[in-house]
């Protein structure tokens, strides 16, 4: 099949609204799921004005009339929500692509109450468990034993508290629900989360060396999970590192693949215990590990996170040295 009959089925066929504009904004090419979408017809739009059919529309009137890349929400009839993703052609023409995104929204906000209800629920019970081992002291002295039991039973509780949230969404990743499944600018997130952690790490007296490759290439997927990625493995380079070092962030990549990495000079980790760090709720046997905050649970979902996006993860250590925590993620293949 020819490329251009092929390209023109694609445009007729596909569910996500696509439209044209020459370089004087006059409207070229609509296809059927764009009209479907704006209420429109193609006969009334081809040949109009972007700045005129769509003046009511602000977002996507933006869409038209911004230079270069553009991708912002615009709002549908019928109360619906697009993602519209927008670029100059080198003809000075403009392409609009319109993705229908009402219903994975509403499928997330049902994620977030539910994942905010469990985690109250499990909560309640945990709250109560330490409860009951604060009431136990005060019914009479306890032996080392039974102290020592006691503290054992509050710590555990309260780790559970902390994790509850994270293992509902762990659960929910785990069980194949969708993610959503855009481009993302792995440089400005990277800079993103950097920035954020910025003040934990000069209070842990560590610092960020980092080194982005410039452009990254470009990676589909999850933004807010990927960033859950990156920040845990930065949150915990800056938790086991010693002060006064420096914490090494890297990212590069080439036309198939990006890489990230996060290297610290700390407290690294046993070989005996580098297979089982990425477990659930897996905890260092090693006291120095023990006494910092944390419930086992950022690792695992770092992995699963990245695993779902087909990438992978690993670790490499050297026990009082310092650990590299890398991961891979398939990028957009660029067209020759």
């Amino acid at each position: 099949m020819p490329d251009g009959t092929n390209h023109d089925f694609i445009f007729r066929t596909t569910s996500d609204g696509i439209l044209t504009a020459n370089n004087q904004g006059t409207i070229e090419r609509v296809n059927p799921a764009a009209a479907a979408m704006l209420g429109i017809t193609i006969e009334g739009a081809v040949g109009q004005q972007a700045a005129i059919l769509f003046q009511q529309n602000p977002s996507l009137l933006n869409l038209f009339t911004r230079d270069g890349e553009q991708t912002l929400n615009v709002r549908l009839p019928k109360r619906r929500l697009a993602i519209g993703v927008a670029n100059t052609e080198t003809s000075g023409s403009r392409t609009i692509l319109l993705q229908d995104i009402t219903e994975k929204q509403e499928f997330e906000s049902r994620r977030e109450v539910l994942v905010s209800t469990m985690a109250h629920d499990l909560r309640n019970p945990i709250s109560a468990i330490g409860g009951f081992a604060e009431l136990i002291e005060k019914f009479g002295p306890l032996n080392e034993q039974q102290q020592k039991f006691t503290i054992r039973i509050k710590q555990t509780v309260s780790k559970l508290y902390d994790v509850a949230g994270s293992l509902v969404d762990l659960a929910w990743i785990e069980a194949g629900m969708p993610l959503a499944h855009r481009p993302i600018n792995m440089m400005l997130l990277i800079e993103k989360v950097v920035n954020d952690l910025s003040d934990m790490a000069q209070e842990h007296q560590v610092t960020f060396a980092t080194s982005v490759q410039n452009p990254l290439p470009t990676v589909m997927g999850d933004q807010s999970r990927l960033e859950i990625v990156i920040r845990n493995l930065l949150h915990n380079a800056i938790l086991y590192s010693r002060p006064e070092t420096p914490i090494a962030v890297h990212s590069w990549g080439d036309t198939n693949e990006l890489y990230f990495s996060v290297a610290d000079r700390g407290i690294g980790i046993a070989d005996e215990e580098i297979e089982l760090i990425f477990d659930r709720l897996y905890r260092s046997k090693d006291e120095q590990i023990r006494e910092l905050p944390g419930g086992g649970l950022g690792l695992t979902m770092a992995k699963t996170i990245v695993k779902r996006h087909g990438g992978d993860i690993w670790a490499s250590s050297n026990l009082g040295v310092g650990s590299t925590f890398t991961f891979v993620l398939p990028v957009v293949k660029q067209e020759s």
